[in-house]
């Protein structure tokens, strides 16, 4: 029986944080709003719960996971980022974006392409996802909650309790928090490059 709890969008009670963060700390899942659509969130190390995840998302390893940071210096650590990267990323973060990155050390391999060793990274800006975040005191390994054959992501708590129940270890109902996934661009080589179109803006990419 998956765990149901109404957090609230901008206030969110830090009981319910505290209990999220146990959960993923523990080996859960967790399904949780974002300032793009809701996301399925699981513990960096977990192995266990991210191959839950690919089977409930129905990818292989070849699909890049998020690693959901609370600011720069997490991403930094966690991935191989130069002068003019970090500038790129200090103007577009928070936000809706997603950045494929090359990844440190400090991943676990299983998690990272298994060809490029590249990763997604970003930084939301969604008060009860940079809260769990805080609560958490660590990234949460992420992906967009759209499943197999659907068109868009989930965005409605009911939705997600009435598709997956049992199959997740905790529902954080925000309210509904939109339909469009975060931009995606890829910042490993010379030039940014469009992966994804979302709810970023393009502008500060100098996009043709």
């Amino acid at each position: 029986m998956t765990q149901y709890l109404q957090i609230h969008p901008d206030d969110p009670q830090p009981r319910y944080l505290e209990r999220a963060a146990a959960i993923v700390r523990a080996g859960g899942i967790v399904a949780f709003p974002t300032d793009s659509c809701y996301a399925l969130g699981c513990h960096l190390g977990d192995k266990a719960a991210v191959d839950r995840i690919r089977a409930l998302r129905e990818v292989d390893e070849r699909h890049h996971l998020t690693l959901m940071c609370r600011d720069l210096s997490e991403i930094a650590q966690y991935a191989r980022v130069d002068n003019a990267q970090y500038r790129l990323l200090k103007a577009t973060t928070p936000g809706s974006y997603t950045f494929i990155l090359e990844g440190t050390k400090e991943l676990p391999r299983r998690v990272l392409h298994p060809k490029r060793k590249t990763i997604g990274l970003r930084v939301p800006e969604h008060r009860v996802a940079l809260a769990l975040l805080a609560a958490l005191g660590e990234p949460l390994l992420t992906t967009t909650l759209i499943l197999p054959g659907d068109e868009a992501p989930l965005t409605e708590g009911w939705e997600i309790q009435d598709r997956l129940d049992g199959q997740l270890d905790l529902i954080l109902d925000g309210g509904h928090c939109g339909t469009e996934p975060t931009t995606v661009v890829d910042l490993t080589g010379g030039q940014p490059v469009l992966v994804r179109a979302g709810r970023g803006s393009l502008a500060p990419f100098a996009f043709e």
